[in-house]
């Protein structure tokens, strides 16, 4: 969870940043056996904000362990973060008890991130085999997807929307923000849901635009992100699209930032910082997968924004494998993966900002891997479904030109249709969009929900039980 101090005056008092690179408790010097390591970058950079931060390429080796033991695994040095002490005070309006703006009182410390554009970065040998090895599964999985899908004359659309839906979805389930296939396609149609169906397509609005931007990944087109994800919120629609003006942080009490997880740089830090992070995003002289993984470490790190910051660095991922040609169709579902495994992509970021980048390398790997694997059986299981539709469509004395075959596709797309949204997709009118549902609903292909003459509703529901089954499987897993 983020906390703000939204409503209230940030904390006063004076700062001053600690010296040195950040140590923190748990984070020791361990001996490694030697490793071979790939270097990327100028290896004469080091991207740090402090003189004595490490830097990003140089390899460490130490003595062998004891034969009896395996070596741990090779760090991926980055820049750690600085930390400045503050003092903080909660706002004396009447929200918060005495007691509590006491306990709240006191020094805290907020990041200050390096600067990564230009650093080197060193992957040790395994872990670039093994991010190789994921990225090749994510271009085989959007491959099959093209493949797959496209046989029959289909077109990539319908899957290429539920997939990114799906993704967004996952995305939202790691803030917490559950919601099932029937209510996000029924918000999507007419937004009758409202609640976490309404911020979850406002996350599916995100995620579209920055595929839309995914060549020019800029700082005006990431605030554009995060206006589609909430400015349809009336809570957060005026801060939507916005640098954040206010401290945050990860964790605690909202009162204030004391014993907070992560307390994101300060406010007037946040416009460098972006700039740095896109120039970082720029660069071609990275592997993809680990570029992707680093420039979402960091923008978790800044926390640029109020709220919505996990859902669109997440995005940035999508927005990223897609610019750079690594998944040029499809969008896979990388937040599944991550979800997987909550906790160990949380200790991963923090131990990104202690300056190993090697856990949050080595869970984009696996997430990769998940998402090609998982991704592939939900292609495989759709198309199967729209196959069978089709069969049953061919059951009934239809011209090979009758719209019921325009229709169906895009019931995958979106699986709760009425005659308004038929007739806004296919460009038809409304009696036209009615003769389409109804060859549907004639071939079993479509069940209606509603009743009545008003306000009629139909499902294909052999596609939103997919649909759960798949976010039901990422929960037991």
């Amino acid at each position: 969870m983020t906390a703000t101090n939204a409503s209230r005056p940030a904390g006063d008092g004076s700062h001053r940043a600690t010296t040195g690179a950040v140590k923190k408790p748990g984070i020791k010097a361990q001996n490694t056996k030697a490793q071979s390591i790939l270097s990327f970058g100028d290896a004469d950079s080091t991207g740090t904000s402090a003189d004595a931060a490490p830097t990003a390429n140089i390899a460490q080796t130490m003595p062998p362990m004891d034969a009896a033991q395996p070596a741990p695994p090779e760090p991926c040095r980055v820049p750690p973060v600085e930390l400045e002490e503050h003092y903080w005070t909660p706002s004396d309006d009447g929200y918060y008890s005495r007691t509590a703006r006491r306990k709240a009182s006191g020094t805290y410390y907020s990041t200050r991130p390096a600067r990564i554009a230009a650093i080197g970065l060193t992957i040790p040998s395994d872990l670039a085999a093994d991010l190789d090895e994921a990225t090749q599964q994510l271009v085989a999985f959007d491959s099959r997807a093209a493949e797959r899908f496209s046989a029959g004359g289909r077109t990539l659309g319908p899957l290429s929307a539920v997939l990114l839906r799906t993704e967004s979805t996952s995305s939202s389930r790691i803030e917490n923000l559950t919601v099932g296939a029937r209510r996000l396609a029924r918000e999507s149609l007419d937004g009758s849901q409202g609640g976490n169906a309404a911020l979850v397509v406002g996350n599916v609005r995100a995620m579209e635009t920055a595929l839309e931007f995914a060549r020019n990944l800029n700082e005006a087109n990431i605030l554009a992100m995060h206006s589609a994800l909430l400015g349809g919120s009336d809570e957060w629609k005026d801060r939507a699209g916005r640098y954040r003006d206010q401290l945050v942080w990860v964790g605690v009490s909202s009162a204030g930032p004391r014993g907070a997880s992560h307390v994101a740089p300060q406010p007037d830090q946040v416009p460098d910082c972006m700039a740095d992070l896109v120039a970082f995003i720029d660069r071609d002289d990275l592997p993809i997968l680990a570029q992707c993984a680093i420039a979402h470490a960091q923008f978790e790190t800044i926390h640029p924004f109020i709220d919505g910051n996990g859902r669109v660095g997440r995005a940035l991922i999508h927005a990223m494998l897609r610019g750079k040609g690594l998944t040029p169709t499809m969008t896979p579902p990388v937040s599944a993966g991550i979800l997987h495994d909550t906790e160990r992509y949380f200790d991963a970021l923090t131990a990104y900002r202690e300056g190993d980048a090697r856990p949050i390398l080595e869970c984009f790997s696996s997430a990769a891997r998940y998402a090609a694997h998982t991704g592939t059986e939900l292609i495989d299981t759709l198309s199967a479904i729209l196959d069978d539709d089709a069969d049953r469509l061919h059951g009934l004395p239809l011209r090979r030109n009758a719209l019921g075959w325009r229709l169906l596709p895009l019931v995958v797309e979106q699986p709760v249709v009425n005659v308004p949204y038929v007739a806004r997709v296919l460009g038809v009118s409304a009696a036209s969009a009615t003769r389409a549902v109804d060859q549907l609903q004639r071939a079993g292909v479509l069940v209606e929900v509603s009743g009545g003459k008003r306000g009629r509703v139909w499902e294909e529901r052999r596609v939103l039980d997919a649909l759960d089954e798949y976010a039901e499987m990422i929960r037991r897993q």
